[in-house]
């Protein structure tokens, strides 16, 4: 298995697919970061094409155990983000 891509390469591939420098580049990236982020976190859902779909969803209070100790334990609600690949992805990854 391969090292996964930094970012400093992910700009320098995205850079050079776009036809553009690295800085657009890391501006475009980091816009898509932020509008992705404002929208999970107000509770919606972002599709990016042929990636997957990110959603917020809740999880309710529950019961967990410290590993540890033993005890278990109550833990509040929490959200969590969920990213779910696309049909495409998946069949470019498995072909």
């Amino acid at each position: 298995m391969s090292k996964p891509m930094t970012k400093t390469q992910l700009l320098a591939a995205l850079a050079d697919a776009m036809g553009a420098d690295k800085k657009t580049a890391g501006a475009a990236l980091d816009a898509i970061a932020v509008v992705v982020a404002r929208e999970v976190a107000a509770g919606g859902a972002v599709t990016l094409p042929g990636l997957g779909k990110m959603v917020c969803r809740e999880r309710p209070e529950r019961q967990v155990r410290n590993p540890a100790t033993g005890e278990t334990v109550t833990k509040a609600a929490d959200k969590q983000v969920k990213f779910a690949i696309a049909k495409s992805l998946k069949d470019s990854v498995n072909a």
